[in-house]
């Protein structure tokens, strides 16, 4: 298995830059991992694959204006800090741009507050010390994808419609073509939906640079399954109902919930998905199309297989689906 088995090529005019609208008007490519067979549908057909006592399973997270724009103190030259995580309540983790021109002891001046750079990180990320009483996430922009270079009119469509939890430094983007009409309809129906936490970070935006992808360093990130939503997802296990995971933040959650034998849980995960994993929890999947050699690639390739997904990429460009965050959505059963 190599990194540049997960490549593939997509023409630039294919990536959205907006989101459908309304969101349930997104296309939805159903893939059948038995058959193989592909099918063309569109998001709000999503019931008709979907069966009474389903448990649809969601990332409730929501993205925090975490994209500060400041200057370095002394220099003035610009520097943009993207904040992944806090490490203490007033010590945040940050992507650091350009990361080279900062090091432990400078002053990053953000308007009126100034943040220490406290130590340096890999791959361009710095621990920041911000004063007391400040609370960087609540001060910056909300942070799209570097591939969308359209600003979003109301940033509210970045977010899904039932982001609680505040936290992620990107959206769980499957969960973006979700309506509240179409949640009511899918309950209506009979099926069930929990929501557990996944805060979003620094793997979203990083690509997978090693040839031999076993040897990434995965980025560990927050999530919390609450007591409820772990009794529920007992009871769902034992009655053998499908856990249809939207998005592969809500499939890491899930998957390592399964390994703690669903024990209600709040820390990190590390838990890395490549093609040979073994799928203890995940029936089915509504995902995003992702990025060439990246790690979300590679876990839907794990659970449908890496042929059958980039068969899949390959005729939904060739059907101008649109990709990626703003993109349109697949259904893996």
């Amino acid at each position: 298995m190599r990194t540049s088995d997960f490549d593939y090529p997509l023409p630039a005019e294919l990536i959205a830059q907006t989101p459908a609208e309304p969101r349930d008007s997104a296309r939805l490519l159903v893939i059948h991992r038995n058959s193989g067979e592909l099918e063309h549908r569109v998001f709000r057909d999503l019931g008709e694959y979907l069966r009474p006592n389903d448990v649809l399973v969601r990332n409730d997270t929501r993205v925090v204006p975490a994209r500060l724009r400041g200057r370095k103190a002394g220099t003035g030259g610009k520097v943009e800090a993207l904040l992944l995580r806090p490490r203490e309540p007033t010590v945040w983790e940050a992507l650091v741009k350009p990361a080279g021109r900062i090091k432990p002891g400078h002053f990053i001046e953000f308007g009126s507050v100034t943040a220490e750079v406290v130590e340096a990180l890999p791959e361009g990320t710095r621990l920041l010390r911000f004063p007391q009483g400040v609370s960087p996430d609540h001060m910056g922009e909300t942070p799209l994808p570097p591939y969308i270079h359209e600003p979003v009119a109301d940033p509210e469509r970045y977010q899904t419609v039932y982001a609680r939890e505040p936290g992620s430094a990107a959206a769980p983007t499957a969960g973006l073509h979700f309506t509240p009409e179409l949640l009511a309809k899918l309950q209506a129906c009979g099926v069930e939906v929990v929501s557990l936490t996944l805060h979003i970070g620094l793997d979203t935006f990083r690509p997978v640079r090693h040839e031999d992808p076993r040897e990434h360093g995965i980025h560990q990130e927050f999530y919390h399954l609450d007591t409820d939503a772990a009794a529920r997802l007992v009871e769902a296990r034992q009655a053998g109902k499908r856990l249809v995971c939207v998005g592969t933040t809500s499939v890491r959650a899930l998957e390592d919930a399964a390994r703690r034998s669903f024990e209600p849980y709040a820390g990190l995960t590390g838990l890395y998905i490549l093609p040979g994993f073994e799928f203890k929890a995940a029936g089915a999947m509504i995902t995003n199309f992702h990025l060439p050699r990246t790690t979300l690639l590679m876990l839907v390739s794990a659970f449908a297989g890496r042929d059958l997904i980039l068969r899949a990429y390959q005729e939904a460009a060739r059907l101008r689906y649109r990709f990626y965050s703003f993109g349109d959505a697949l259904l893996i059963l």
